[in-house]
């Protein structure tokens, strides 16, 4: 059975049930394959969880979907949940900065202003005289990539990367923005920095080709999506599609060995799968696991695959959900607020919950929902904290920022340890020698968050991809980009 061509009557392997792999298995069913998704823990969903506190429906990860890719929106249509989508309530959020909330800023990418005034009030006049200058110096080489922080500090200055850069740009990946890759992370702005001597200038073109693409007399659609019972019913959704059109997801299947196998008398299928004890022969697989368990899945086949997913390295967050009375929590305007990491507070960004999602208000009026956000890449100590502590220390915080002193009705605390796959400089690189490795070998893809983005909608199109890919498709990795899409955080720049 030839392993390139059309996926209609082959067997397909997906290793992995996050959103991803459901993507990857749904799309693989919907040109007629027959699909076995393996996942080695007890549930599907991978870093998209539905839960409850005092009786409410959240989410305890991603909260969010980045509505201007179309990928996860439609994903969510054709998993059945058109009638659940639902943009936030509000969007207007906050920095906590300087000892003060302050509005977010508007006219800039990703904290990288157009011009000096859009920073008011979060940059210091020495701060903004820095932006001024921007168009005065010679240009910045940026070479094949370029550290965003580095990068914006040696335009703008580092006042620029620290109050407001560093909060929108960590809030996604928990990192830090000094190491984080501008041509992984914000490729828009790194390929408009290579055209323009200016910062920006390069930003003000961006929004004038945004503007310019809204049609008069529309409003403008809404950048995220939430999902009515949260987007941790997404993923149960799409395995609930995967298994109604004959799709077999298994859990607690943790995969063992994955090798390429010559045919058999009883097999013709060149690749060899097995998970507790179960032996599979499929046609093609499609590796949709983090990348230390994607290495260890792929050190017969691909070494040279498996030693530069193992160089790919995480941050882990904790993410602490708060449910008060509603009479209590007298909260600011807004949708919540992100926090520069160079204040020196303990949480990195807050969520009103029940104010920014009309679906958690409606569960019960009485209960008010809020979420902040704890850890970035290297901080171990504050996440080795206790449940408790961490709690105590978001309501410190909370408390000073917004005057919210009550006690909770309850606090729930979620870790997502190595939860969030980092981007430094050369991502890309790395990412282009994997797919190359992996590329040899016929039928064999690998997809998910470490590769082109950590969002919701960067893990559908990286799944199609991979499909198009163990199809045979010779376009199947191009266009793939990252993108900042909102992560586990949920912070207020959602």
């Amino acid at each position: 059975m030839s392993t390139t061509g059309s996926a209609a009557g082959r067997h397909v392997v997906v290793i992995g049930a996050g959103i991803a792999g459901l993507a990857a298995a749904h799309r693989l069913l919907g040109r007629g394959a027959r699909v076995t998704v393996l996942e080695a823990s007890g549930r599907v969903g991978g870093k998209l969880l539905p839960g409850e506190i005092a009786g409410v429906r959240v989410d305890l990860g991603a909260e969010s979907i980045l509505a201007r890719r179309p990928e996860a929106v439609a994903l969510a249509r054709e998993a059945g949940l058109a009638g659940h989508l639902t943009p936030p309530a509000t969007a207007t959020a906050s920095l906590w900065t300087r000892g003060a909330l302050r509005p977010m800023p508007k006219g800039h990418v990703m904290g990288v202003p157009g011009a000096a005034a859009a920073l008011a009030g979060v940059v210091s006049e020495e701060g903004a005289a820095r932006i001024g200058r921007d168009a005065d110096l010679p240009r910045t080489e940026i070479g094949d990539d370029v550290a965003v922080g580095a990068y914006v500090a040696e335009r703008l200055g580092r006042e620029v990367v620290d109050r407001l850069v560093e909060p929108l740009l960590g809030g996604v990946y928990a990192g830090d923005a000094y190491r984080i890759s501008m041509r992984s992370a914000v490729p828009q702005l790194f390929e408009a920095a290579r055209t323009h001597a200016s910062l920006t200038e390069a930003v003000r073109e961006i929004q004038a080709a945004a503007a310019a693409a809204q049609q008069p007399g529309q409003r403008p659609a809404p950048v995220f999506m939430g999902v009515e019972g949260g987007v941790g019913l997404l993923p149960l959704a799409v395995a609930e599609s995967v298994r109604a059109r004959g799709g077999e997801i298994l859990t607690g299947a943790p995969v063992t060995e994955l090798r390429r196998q010559a045919p058999t008398p009883t097999t013709q299928a060149p690749w060899r799968v097995v998970a507790q004890g179960r032996t599979l022969h499929a046609d093609a697989v499609i590796v949709a696991a983090p990348a230390p368990a994607a290495a260890d899945l792929l050190d017969a086949e691909s070494p040279g695959a498996a030693a530069e997913l193992r160089a790919v390295e995480y941050a882990s967050v904790a993410l602490v959900t708060l449910a008060y009375r509603s009479a209590d929590a007298v909260l600011p305007e807004g949708s919540g607020f992100l926090v520069p990491p160079v204040d020196g507070r303990t949480i990195k960004a807050s969520t009103f919950a029940s104010r920014k999602w009309g679906w958690i208000a409606a569960e019960d009026p009485g209960v008010t929902v809020l979420r902040t956000s704890v850890g970035r890449y290297g901080e171990t100590e504050i996440l080795g904290r206790d449940d408790a502590d961490l709690a105590d220390l978001s309501r410190r915080d909370l408390r000073e920022a917004t005057g919210l002193d009550a006690a909770p009705l309850r606090t729930r605390v979620t870790r997502w340890t190595d939860g969030l796959p980092q981007y430094p400089v050369g991502h890309h690189a790395r990412v282009a020698r994997i797919r190359e490795q992996v590329g040899r070998l016929p039928g064999l893809a690998v997809c998910g968050a470490a590769y082109d983005g950590v969002g919701i909608p960067a893990c559908v199109a990286s799944a199609h991809a991979a499909v198009d890919q163990v199809d045979g498709d010779p376009r199947a990795m191009r266009g793939l980009t990252a993108a900042p899409v909102r992560s586990l955080h949920g912070g207020a720049g959602e």
